[in-house]
């Protein structure tokens, strides 16, 4: 996946390309909106690491930490953009 994200943070806005499993990353979280996604709603082999590259490119993201119940509880983290985006998704498959 190839996305083009523009994020709006305070009075300027910044404009990128993202793609592979970062572009995805990005798309979910834009997608969840104010409602935030967690590992265990879009399941994902490295939800922390793509959360830590997207924060390293100046991207900014909540983590709120919350409680799970079953047969495996504990706690787990919900991810939400930190700022207005809007993206387009530039081509949906990388060609192999």
């Amino acid at each position: 996946m190839k996305i083009h994200v523009t994020l709006s943070l305070s009075e300027r806005l910044r404009t990128f390309e993202l793609k592979g499993r970062l572009g995805w990353a990005m798309a979910q979280l834009a997608q969840a909106g104010a409602r935030g996604i967690t590992p265990i709603e879009r399941p994902a082999p490295r939800w922390s690491a793509y959360v830590h590259e997207l924060r390293r490119m100046g991207i900014p993201i909540n983590t709120e930490m919350v409680a799970h119940g079953g047969a495996y509880s504990g706690h787990h983290a919900r991810y939400t953009l930190a700022c207005d985006v809007s993206l387009s998704v530039l081509q949906e498959r990388s060609a192999a």
